[in-house]
């Protein structure tokens, strides 16, 4: 599962160092307006909304911009109205790519995917030709600087989280896709700073990729995670390998 969380850690650290705020906060905003558009604006009700929330806010998003994405989603200020698409294909080295959309235009949006990776070496597949690779799960990251590992371990297991790796820096914990947003809570309750929490496709198995091939795949990671209408990126692949 390290691909997922790697990637994660390395969005993170791009994101502070490239100041994108824009673009973050745009991606951010659509997450948070289309949970609200599908369980309601009181978060305290609808457990999407709260996740996507406090990852605004652990991205220091304004609390105007989260108040405006909710009160587009509830349909209290106008606004784009985005549907959610995904789309699967591959990167060179035999690297899976499952992409998670949220966009207003989704014919745009494919072409542009496809464009995307025509021209670095990957290309779309077919629905269904990467997701069987992939499982739905809880993915909560907590950075090793800000919480002592056996106390987060501990919270983790007495959650009901199904795994705990230490990952350079990074504590992951995994959880059942049903069980993510109690698991969540309670690591909350226990005073667990939570960097990042997400439902993502993380890889069953994930795949080794070196030198030339492991740059080709970050720039593919790369530029999909900079495209507008991409929320998430999921891939098979150990980004970090080829260092």
């Amino acid at each position: 599962m390290a691909g997922h969380s790697k990637w994660s850690k390395i969005k993170r650290q791009k994101a502070v160092t490239d100041q994108a705020k824009g673009k973050l906060f745009s991606k951010l905003g659509r997450e948070i307006a289309v949970a609200a558009r599908e369980g309601g604006g009181d978060p305290d009700f609808n457990p999407r909304l709260r996740t996507a929330i406090d990852n605004a806010k652990g991205q220091r998003m304004p609390t105007e911009n989260i108040e405006r994405a909710i009160r587009r989603g509830t349909g209290d200020l106008p606004g784009a109205s985005y549907e959610e698409v995904t789309h699967e294909g591959y990167a060179p080295g035999g690297a899976a790519l499952y992409l998670e959309c949220l966009t207003d235009n989704p014919r745009r949006t494919l072409a542009e995917l496809r464009h995307l990776l025509d021209k670095r070496g990957g290309n779309l597949g077919q629905s269904g030709s990467v997701a069987w690779m992939f499982e739905r799960k809880g993915q909560i990251l907590v950075s090793a600087d800000r919480s002592d590992e056996e106390a987060t371990l501990d919270a983790a297991l007495e959650a009901g989280a199904e795994d705990f790796e230490a990952d350079d820096g990074t504590y992951v914990v995994t959880t059942g896709s049903g069980d993510f947003h109690e698991v969540l809570a309670s690591m909350r309750a226990a005073g667990i700073p939570v960097a990042e929490a997400d439902l993502a496709m993380v890889a069953k198995n994930t795949v080794r990729v070196e030198g030339r091939e492991a740059e080709r795949v970050l720039d593919i990671l790369t530029a999909l995670d900079d495209h507008d209408d991409v929320l998430r990126v999921n891939t098979n692949v150990d980004p970090e390998a080829g260092d």
